[in-house]
């Protein structure tokens, strides 16, 4: 962040220190009582953004894969919930106060507290970790400012819009040695099936790969001018302003869910699930030159291991639409998706993995595992540099897209070979004071 954003930072933590309500504490919880951790083993959490995916996670949801959410688990105490809509935040402390008073038997618990602004979260010295669940545009930023905070970090995809995002919250992570875990559940969740076919295939049970057809096309932030005219009241409880953040400023036409209109190409948003597990399989060399090809408002991705990645479908094959792909070696194929897996021959499901077989990191739980690794700080399975190589690879095909043209991607300088238009748009200018 530039010194306008530090500065402003630096005066609201300070301003923020004298006003921090301390949580509210019961004697009996400090023994574990209903069933949870001492306070020395539970990770304290705060929930920013609860929207579908941030209620789920933080109540219990699809994406939690634990019922009951975070909440319910004995390991974790939250202590914020915060959102720019009054409608979301205060129902989330409501049920989270309720949840607490009836688990521990205390009536008018108030030890959860709720937020419009983030930086009052982040400002908590007893908030161990945040999970963001935002916008596309903030996923990044408020990421960042997290972990300059010292707080380990949980982000949904899309975790960063531009390149220069990426490398940005790489280097965040590392100068300040924070957890942080991408919202890529397929690598641990839905039994395993997304690594059983990784594993397959690196250790060469359809031959060697020669072909992937990921179901999906990439995307890619393109920001249009805002022409419409279209203006409408904010709704009361709305912080219009703060969910800009730093997008240019335009007038609430009633329009606020993921994004805007106008500001993407392609898919941004269901893209990483299916190329994270692809990149995961194909284990390319991370820091070869990727060619993107343009083929007819489709992407083909060419490694340098000689794997040709398809945005599009396997003819004929069911398997692959819901996070996954469909995988072609030399001798068979293996298709895999959040419901099945299949393989063609038969028979290479059905024979198991030997000892002497290599493996690939292995999760069974992705909340856990970001829990699991803010005690042990050993990074998660879809650490910032995994889940950054995903993203601009997703980034660099929607560009593809936007541009109508082939590409040459340098991943270690983050930029493409002699094309400036086209790296005019690995970046963006934020609006003061939200810059990288």
């Amino acid at each position: 962040m530039v010194d306008q954003m530090r500065t402003s930072r630096r005066e609201f933590l300070k301003a923020a220190a004298s006003t921090v309500t301390l949580p509210y504490v019961v004697a009996g919880s400090a023994l574990g009582a209903g069933g949870m951790a001492p306070p020395s083993e539970r990770v304290n959490m705060g929930f920013i953004g609860l929207g579908g995916q941030g209620s789920g996670h933080l109540l219990g949801g699809a994406w939690t894969y634990v019922p009951g959410g975070y909440v319910a688990r004995d390991d974790v105490q939250v202590l914020a919930v915060c959102d720019v809509r009054r409608e979301r935040r205060e129902p989330a402390r409501q049920r989270c106060n309720q949840i607490y008073a009836e688990r521990l038997g205390r009536a008018g618990y108030d030890g959860v507290k709720a937020y419009n602004d983030f930086r009052e979260v982040l400002a908590r010295p007893d908030i161990d970790a945040v999970l963001l669940a935002l916008p596309y545009h903030w996923a990044a930023p408020m990421a960042i400012m997290a972990m300059r905070a010292g707080k380990d970090v949980y982000c949904e995809k899309p975790i960063a819009i531009t390149a220069e995002q990426t490398r940005v919250l790489i280097a965040t992570a590392r100068r300040y040695g924070r957890i942080y875990q991408a919202g890529m559940q397929q690598r641990s969740e839905y039994d395993g099936k997304f690594r059983l076919a990784c594993e397959l295939i690196r250790n060469g049970r359809i031959g060697q790969l020669k072909e992937v057809y990921a179901y999906r096309e990439p995307g890619a932030f393109v920001p249009s001018a805002w022409t419409s005219d279209r203006s409408v009241p904010v709704p009361d409880g709305f912080d219009w302003d703060l969910w800009l953040g730093p997008l240019p400023w335009r007038p609430f036409g009633g329009e606020a869910g993921h994004t805007l209109s106008g500001l993407f190409v392609g898919d941004v948003n269901w893209s990483p699930h299916h190329y994270d597990i692809v990149q995961w399989t194909v284990n390319p060399d991370v820091h070869a030159p990727i060619e993107v090809k343009y083929r007819n408002g489709s992407i083909d991705y060419h490694y340098t291991n000689g794997v040709v990645v398809h945005s599009d479908s396997y003819p004929g094959e069911a398997v692959g639409p819901d996070g996954g792909a469909c995988f072609v070696g030399t001798t068979g194929r293996i298709a895999v998706d959040r419901g099945n897996i299949v393989s063609y021959p038969a028979g290479v499901l059905r024979e198991p993995l030997r000892p002497s077989d290599e493996r690939v990191y292995r999760a069974d739980s992705h909340s856990g595992n970001f829990l699991e690794c803010i005690r042990t700080r050993k990074p998660t399975i879809c650490n910032p540099e995994t889940a950054a190589y995903t993203m601009n690879a997703i980034l660099i095909g929607g560009i593809s897209l936007a541009l109508k043209r082939d590409l040459r991607w340098d991943p270690v300088k983050l930029q493409f070979a002699g094309d400036d238009e086209a790296n005019r748009l690995l970046s963006y200018a934020p609006r003061p004071p939200w810059i990288l």
